[in-house]
């Protein structure tokens, strides 16, 4: 019923316990949790917890964060790791990838120019595979979408997603749906709620960014993927429509955004 597209399953802060999260999601009619890969180290962790749980899909990608320790074989290993995982059905996407220019030493010099490069050679291997791909967005619509603009991929969704209305629409234009999670449920996050309530309901899509990204009612402790209907019914409530049928929305904008997830009921 609720498909929660971008949640860490395999951080550290789960302790180990991925089974049992994944289990209560479950029982919280999670019936798909998508977990991306943020560096070489942690392709094969998706991998498997994915394919150890009945609800969970996996991402395979660098995030911005980790480009500063990231290095050419590291595409190459990745782009060997998405010619295997082809096979493999609960493999949906390249990701998490993008630009994060709010962490000041990143978004000047070499870094910054590091972090666009990478970025381009990931949109490009979305590319040859045609796969999807999940956005890092951090500070960073405008040149995001640039990229976009050269290099055509399948599409995907922007995540955690806080940028203006006409940022939003150049997403939608481009084929992405935009994520939406903790953050939506804080009263003062402004912008946040107005892009919730006001987008059109078949652009958006539900996430956790578990452990990060907690609502309100968790705040400041460590979020989880069970979350994801009780962030649902916020944005319910933001856009004064039934929950189930706003369950019944979001998920059906996942499985396009992720047409491989589709393909797995």
């Amino acid at each position: 019923m609720w498909i929660d597209t971008h949640c860490h399953l395999d951080a550290a802060e789960f302790g180990g316990q991925q089974s049992a999260f994944a289990q209560a999601a479950a029982q919280q009619q999670v019936s798909w949790i998508v977990i991306p890969a943020v560096e070489r180290a942690n392709f094969q962790a998706v991998a498997t917890i994915a394919a150890a749980q009945s609800n969970c899909a996996y991402a395979l990608g660098i995030h911005p964060i980790y480009v500063p320790h990231a290095d050419e074989a590291d595409l190459l290993t990745l782009r060997a790791a998405i010619a295997t995982a082809m096979a493999d059905p609960l493999f949906v996407a390249i990701g998490e990838i993008g630009l994060d220019f709010f962490v000041p030493d990143l978004n000047t010099g070499v870094l910054r120019e590091k972090q666009e490069y990478f970025y381009v050679e990931q949109l490009k291997l979305a590319r040859e595979f045609d796969l999807p791909v999940l956005l890092h967005v951090r500070k960073s619509q405008d040149t995001l979408l640039k990229y976009l603009r050269r290099i055509k991929v399948q599409g995907g969704i922007a995540h955690a997603f806080n940028g203006s209305f006409q940022q939003a629409q150049a997403f939608i234009d481009l084929g992405f749906k935009l994520g939406f999670g903790g953050a939506m449920t804080f009263t003062r996050a402004l912008q946040i709620r107005r892009l919730a309530e006001q987008l059109p309901l078949d652009t958006l899509v539900l996430e956790t960014d578990a452990p990060d990204m907690s609502p309100v009612w968790l705040h400041p402790e460590k979020n989880a993927p069970q979350e994801c209907p009780r962030i649902g019914g916020v944005l319910a409530q933001l856009r004064n429509m039934p929950i189930h049928d706003l369950a019944q929305a979001t998920s059906a904008n996942a499985r396009i955004a992720l047409p491989r997830l589709a393909l797995l009921g």
